[in-house]
């Protein structure tokens, strides 16, 4: 997919997903994301998280809910994400929180990944 000059393509990949009400963004190329580093992406006017681990993608809010860092500086930990300030830790795969000082989860967002790009959708409003 070309990612333009803001470094993603808003449109809708061919096939089934043509039924979904959402759009699909496309935030990044598979093969531009390190095993096991948090990346910092767009997602219209949302700050996300992309870690890629093995041949799947997590896709959560940049935030920690604890004191709203950007959590794409943290690290990865035993499948979870730890906020580079105070340590909190949010699930890759549901955002809950596994580790204090934050109390309340992060959003996961749905991904899927069509010829070597990133696609993400907010599914918040749905």
């Amino acid at each position: 997919a070309d990612l333009g000059s803001r470094g993603h393509e808003r449109s809708r990949p061919a096939g089934a997903w043509d039924l979904l009400m959402s759009e699909w963004v496309c935030v990044a190329r598979l093969d531009a994301l390190e095993f096991d580093k948090p990346t910092a992406a767009d997602l219209d006017d949302e700050r996300i998280v992309l870690v890629r681990t093995g041949d799947t993608v997590a896709a959560l809010e940049d935030l920690c809910t604890h004191d709203g860092a950007e959590i794409s500086s943290g690290c990865i930990v035993d499948g979870a994400i730890e906020c580079p300030r105070h340590g909190a830790r949010f699930c890759l795969k549901t955002g809950e929180v596994l580790a204090p000082p934050a109390y309340e989860g992060v959003h996961v967002f749905p991904v899927e990944i069509k010829d070597d790009a990133v696609w993400v959708r907010d599914d918040r409003w749905d």
